[in-house]
């Protein structure tokens, strides 16, 4: 457990940190090339409140600085339905929190929860494969390349870990 920061699921009341981040150019370059429009970011939180009720466990979680309860970014363990086997990891930063070591707490943190759920075999990250940072950090924490490819149009490299 971290001592640095907690994770908590996104709640009805938190657009406006979620929308701290999507509308971030610098924090969205390595993820959809822009900063995602209102109207987007929107729909968008719909489906992350949707997803976030479908599993008690799983979901999108606000990254809380525990000395401060500062926002700092987000992070994701999402499974496609209820009883999948595999989910995705993925996590979001303010730039202020870049390079400090937060993304590998995340990441060990969201691995950590994937492993305690008997029901997954392995994790999935999908990550722009010139974010050297954020490949490191997967690459430390036990993830293998399998692909790097085109998803939707960006360039996209998926790096998978078995968890069982």
């Amino acid at each position: 457990m971290s001592k640095n920061i907690y994770l908590e699921k996104f709640t009805f009341d938190d657009f406006d940190k979620y929308y701290e981040l999507l509308s971030n150019e610098d924090v969205m370059a390595m993820i959809t090339e822009r900063a995602i429009p209102l109207d987007e970011a929107l729909e968008n939180f719909k489906l992350v409140l949707n997803n976030n009720q479908m599993h008690e466990v799983f979901g999108n979680f606000k990254v809380m600085e525990t000395y401060t309860n500062k926002f700092i970014g987000s992070a994701l363990l999402k499974i496609k339905e209820k009883n999948s086997s595999e989910a995705q990891l993925g996590y979001m930063l303010l730039p202020d929190y870049w390079g400090n070591g937060i993304g590998s707490e995340v990441a060990r943190m969201l691995i950590e929860k994937a492993k305690g759920e008997k029901q997954l075999i392995e994790i999935t990250a999908i990550i722009d494969p010139n974010n050297i940072a954020s490949r490191k950090i997967l690459i430390n924490n036990g993830f293998k390349s399998i692909k790097v490819c085109e998803i939707g149009g960006l360039p996209g490299e998926i790096l998978n870990m078995k968890i069982q």
